[in-house]
């Protein structure tokens, strides 16, 4: 049975929605449970869709939501891969009554990167450090010594012209059938592109991408260090997780 620092974490994505049980004190996920976006993804859709998740994962208590847009105090403020109707809504409010728990809503990005900071890959680290997740789009967090600055949103950035959200994303890989080098060379330029503005001690890579890494990771070389997320593609469920336990929103 889970003990009592076990909660849920649910991560809401443009093509998945993904939930776990997660061990507060090792950030350990297990039990987890994936199901594709309903289309169109409309709050109520959504909300739904995570109740269900919810109710098949035996632990009480709060739990923590991600979703892929800016987050301000459980309101959502923008909607990226996910319907425009969840603009001005208040998700976590949406999200509690359709579950009958009390849930914390943050951006997927800022979860990924709180779950790196206490846990992986950005473990004790001081300075900028900057997360950056892969998948149907491109997700950024923002922390200095460890903590988040939300809602950074630096995948929304333009370079050499293109929106780095699509131009780099791993959609994008598969849409115009580009190789693993060629990818990298994009993800390179927008690498160095956040180097150069923020100057990070470290850039932490995860999303859907971070299973492959193997095939990236020493072409990448945008002026510090780069690492691939410890927690992979669970690090949004555990970020949703220990932030749901903290009882902070973005």
């Amino acid at each position: 049975m889970p003990t009592p620092q076990t909660l849920i974490g649910v991560d809401v994505g443009g093509s998945g929605i993904k939930a776990a049980l997660v061990d507060l004190s090792t950030g350990t996920a297990t039990g987890r449970i994936r199901v594709v976006t309903p289309q169109p993804a409309t709050p109520e859709a959504v909300s739904d869709t995570v109740a269900t998740l919810v109710g098949q994962l035996d632990t009480e208590g709060p739990i923590g939501c991600t979703l892929p847009a800016v987050v301000v105090g459980g309101t959502v403020r923008t909607a990226a891969h996910i319907d425009d109707a969840w603009i001005g809504t208040h998700a976590a409010a949406v999200i509690g009554r359709a579950t009958g728990r009390q849930c914390t809503v943050l951006n997927d990005a800022d979860a990924a990167g709180v779950a790196e900071a206490r846990f992986g890959a950005a473990r004790d680290r001081r300075g900028v450090v900057i997360m950056v997740t892969v998948g149907t789009g491109v997700g950024t967090a923002l922390l200095n010594d460890g903590v988040l600055v939300a809602n950074s949103e630096l995948g929304h950035i333009e370079v050499n012209g293109k929106i780095a959200d699509t131009w780099v994303s791993d959609a994008k890989r598969d849409e115009k059938h580009l190789s693993w080098k060629q990818w990298a060379e994009r993800l390179d330029v927008y690498l160095k592109h956040l180097h150069s503005v923020l100057w990070p001690e470290l850039i932490v890579i995860g999303g859907g991408v971070a299973k492959r890494a193997d095939q990236f990771i020493d072409s990448l070389d945008p002026g510090c260090e780069v690492r691939v997320a410890e927690l992979g593609n669970l690090a949004g469920i555990v970020g949703a997780a220990l932030t749901a336990a903290s009882g902070k929103e973005s």
